[in-house]
C-alpha cells in the first residue's frame, strides 16, 4: 500500500506528465505515428482521472476497444478500465444496489437499460445529446431515451435484415439480385422453375433455442407489412398477438417458408439447424438463406465459405448477402440490434467519454481494427473492412425505420418461449397460421 507521501508524488508526477502533453510534445499513436491532440481539446482537463467501463464484451474484441482509446487516454490524462464479463446481466443490478455502480455501462439491449433509468442511471449531458442527434437517427435515440428522457447513446450495431447467397451462382445463371418482394417472389419462382437448385434453405434448429429463426422471419416481413407504430404495438402488446396485422405477416412468412416448391420438405426445417441451412448457400444446394449477419464467420470456419463482395462473382465458396427487401425499393426498414453506453455518474471525465464514443471520430477508428460497425452517420464505409459489415452500414444509412430484434422486448415467457415453441409447430406440425398466433396470445403473461 502506497504512503500518502506516494500517492502524493505520483499524482504530482502525472500531472506533470499531462502538463507536457497538453503543452505541445505528442505522443506516439497506436500505430506509430505522432497524435495530434488537438483533435481531443474538448475532452481536456481530465488529467489523473479514471473511468470504468463495465460490458458483456470481452476478449478477443475487449482488446480492439481497448486499442481504439489508447490514443484519447494519452491526450486526455483520462484512463479507460474496460471491466467485461460475462455475468453482466446478473451483477448490474448486483452493483448498483450495492451502491458500486460503474461509471459506465453497456448494455445489450435496450429493455435492461430501461430498467436502471431513474434508478442509478443519469441523463445524458447536453452534449451527448446534440452529439447523439447529430450522428445518428432519431430511432437509434429512442432505443436509449425511457420515459421521455434521454439516458444511453448508441454504440455497435448489428443487421438481420439479410438474405445470405453465393454472387458466383448467382451470375452462372442469370440470377438478379431483387430489390422489392414482388421481385424476390419472382425470383424465388424461377430458381424453382429452371430446376438447378433450391430456392430457399431454411433452418429453425437450435437446441434448446430452437424456432428464433422463425420469430426473426415474422419480425423482418412484420416491418415490411405494417408500419412502424404497428410494430411498436405488436411488440409491447398493445395489440393482440392474434391481430389481423400479425396475421398478414406470417402469411407471408408463410409464402416462403411453408412453399415446398421453394424449401423442400417444410417438416424438415425444424430440424435442421440454421448452420445446416446456411451452408447449402456455400455449396451450392440452395439459392437464398434468410440470416443475421454473424453467420458468416461460422460458415467461413465450418464450410470453406469465402465472405465475398457482392461483385464478386468468380470465386468458388464466394458468399455474400443482399438486403431483404420490402414492399418496394424504397421502403427500407431494418431489423437488428445493438449496444448503449448509459452512465451512473455525471463527473465531467464520464461524460468525456461517453461523449467521445459518439464520435465519427472514435466510431471511423474502432471500425479500422476490424470485425466491428455502428449505425453512426459519419461512419466512413471505406474504414469497415469486412464486405458484409459494409452491406449492414449501407442499409443502416438507407434504412426508412429500425427495430430492434422483438422477440428480444417481449416478455421472455414469449419472446424466449411461446414464439419459439409454436414458430417450431408451424412448421413440424403444419399448425395453422391462426392456431400458431392463438396459442401465443393466450400465452402472454397477465398484468
Amino acid at each position: 500500500m502506497k504512503s500518502s507521501k506516494g500517492r502524493a508524488l505520483a499524482v504530482a508526477a502525472s500531472a506533470a506528465i499531462a502538463a507536457l502533453v497538453f503543452a505541445g510534445c505528442a505522443p506516439a499513436a497506436t500505430d506509430g505515428t505522432t497524435v495530434n491532440c488537438d483533435d481531443y481539446s474538448k475532452y481536456k482537463g481530465h488529467e489523473g482521472t479514471e473511468v470504468e467501463v463495465y460490458t458483456t464484451i470481452i476478449d478477443p474484441e475487449a482488446a480492439l476497444f481497448k486499442q481504439s482509446f489508447e490514443d484519447f487516454e494519452k491526450c486526455t490524462g483520462i484512463t479507460i478500465n474496460w471491466n467485461g464479463t460475462q455475468e453482466f446481466e446478473a451483477q448490474i443490478p448486483v452493483r448498483v444496489e450495492g451502491g458500486t455502480a460503474p461509471d459506465l455501462a453497456i448494455f445489450p439491449q435496450p429493455g435492461l437499460l430501461a430498467k436502471f433509468a431513474g434508478n442509478g442511471l443519469v441523463e445524458a449531458s447536453a452534449d451527448v445529446a446534440a452529439s447523439v442527434d447529430a450522428n445518428y437517427s432519431p430511432d437509434w435515440k429512442n432505443y436509449g431515451t425511457v420515459d421521455g428522457k434521454f439516458y444511453a447513446a448508441p454504440l455497435g450495431a448489428n443487421v438481420k435484415s439479410f438474405v445470405w447467397y453465393s454472387p458466383k451462382v448467382f451470375a452462372d445463371n442469370g440470377y438478379t439480385v431483387p430489390t422489392t418482394w414482388d421481385e424476390l417472389i419472382t425470383l424465388s419462382d424461377k430458381i424453382a422453375a429452371d430446376g438447378k437448385i433450391q430456392p430457399w434453405c431454411v433452418g429453425f434448429g437450435s437446441g434448446e433455442a430452437t424456432g428464433w429463426v422463425g420469430t426473426d422471419w415474422m419480425e423482418d416481413i412484420m416491418l415490411r407489412t405494417a408500419s412502424p407504430e404497428t410494430y411498436d404495438a405488436w411488440v409491447t402488446h398493445k395489440i393482440k398477438f392474434n391481430d389481423p396485422a400479425v396475421a398478414k405477416a406470417i402469411a407471408q412468412a408463410g409464402s416462403i417458408i411453408k412453399n415446398p416448391k421453394y424449401v423442400g420438405d417444410v417438416k424438415s426445417i425444424a430440424t435442421t439447424t440454421f448452420q445446416a441451412g446456411g451452408a447449402g448457400v456455400v455449396d451450392g444446394s440452395c439459392a437464398m438463406h434468410r440470416q443475421a449477419s454473424f453467420l458468416g464467420g461460422i460458415l467461413k470456419d465450418d464450410n470453406g465459405a469465402v465472405i465475398v463482395d457482392p461483385s464478386d462473382t468468380t470465386t468458388e465458396n464466394g458468399i455474400s448477402v443482399f438486403y431483404f427487401p420490402g414492399s418496394s425499393a424504397d421502403n427500407k426498414p431494418a431489423l437488428g440490434g445493438g449496444e448503449f453506453v448509459g452512465a451512473f455518474s455525471d463527473r465531467p471525465e464520464v461524460q468525456a467519454v461517453q461523449l467521445y464514443l459518439t464520435t465519427p471520430e472514435w466510431n471511423n477508428k474502432k471500425a479500422k481494427l476490424g470485425g466491428w460497425f455502428s449505425a453512426n452517420k459519419g461512419l466512413d464505409e471505406a474504414n469497415v473492412a469486412d464486405p458484409v459489415n459494409k452491406v449492414a452500414v449501407q442499409i443502416l444509412k438507407n434504412a426508412t425505420t429500425f427495430r430492434f430484434d422483438g422477440s428480444d422486448v417481449m416478455p421472455a415467457a414469449v419472446g424466449a418461449g411461446s414464439f419459439w415453441k409454436e414458430m417450431t409447430a408451424w412448421v413440424a406440425e403444419g399448425k395453422s397460421d391462426k392456431a400458431v398466433l392463438d396459442a401465443i396470445e393466450k400465452s402472454w403473461p397477465k398484468k
